[in-house]
């Protein structure tokens, strides 16, 4: 009993988790609410680089456009992501466009005012600085994965991401709206082959469709299977 009473203690002195969101919605922060319908453009490739956005709600798409007209996916994120932080490493053009994939709600900070908060409010640093070391952890992944891995796998880690599955928060496990087409663009395979496998893990459980695209936390066992 005392050992449990010690623990239950050390658990209450625990230091909070820093809420990001509350911590940008607060007067101190210059910054603008803007709210984009499905398929908006946020900034597109070649545009001035001149702020970074916060994920309040909805999706986004960033892509990138070669030469020849060729689009490739670079990541879809979701509420809590920042983009558009380029800008901080003295990127003066957008590498990229950022398109809404639902309806979506963006906090848009100026350049210099996220410089000021990150030097100032250190809690907020370290927050930002943690996740901007995890996306370039999962950028290397994401390439391993194209490397190495098979199209079955490529595509339900894919899905188990869009689900946030692992994150902090829980899982949203239902994802909002997303082609095949987008899905094939983003694992690098044609959209017969996703169509393919959505069905194999539509047969098995792994996903199913009601009210939105829902995805089991069972889906992991495609990924783990050698």
């Amino acid at each position: 009993m005392k050992a449990i009473a010690n623990s239950s203690s050390m658990k209450s002195k625990e230091k909070p988790t820093f809420n990001v969101q509350a911590f940008l919605d607060s007067a101190g922060i210059a910054r603008k609410v803007v709210e984009f319908q499905r398929k908006a453009t946020i900034f597109a490739q070649g545009n001035s680089a001149e702020h970074v956005m916060y994920i309040q709600k909805g999706g986004v798409k960033l892509s990138v456009v070669n030469e020849v007209g060729k689009e490739a996916i670079v990541a879809i994120l979701g509420p809590g992501d920042f983009f558009g932080e380029g800008c901080l490493a003295g990127q003066k053009i957008c590498m990229g466009t950022a398109t809404a994939t639902t309806p979506t709600t963006v906090l848009a900070i100026g350049r210099d005012e996220m410089v000021r908060v990150l030097h100032e409010e250190h809690a907020f640093s370290d927050r930002f600085i943690k996740y901007m070391l995890s996306r370039n952890i999962r950028v290397e992944e994401d390439l391993i994965d194209q490397l190495f891995n098979s199209t079955e796998k490529r595509l339900a880690r894919t899905l188990l991401l869009l689900a946030r599955y692992g994150k902090e928060d829980q899982p949203q496990r239902v994802l909002a709206k997303i082609s095949q087409e987008t899905l094939a663009e983003m694992i690098g395979t044609t959209r017969s082959r996703v169509n393919m496998f959505m069905n194999k893990f539509k047969k098995l459980g792994f996903i199913h469709n009601n009210g939105g695209l829902h995805i089991n936390s069972s889906l992991l066992s495609v990924v783990l299977h050698e």
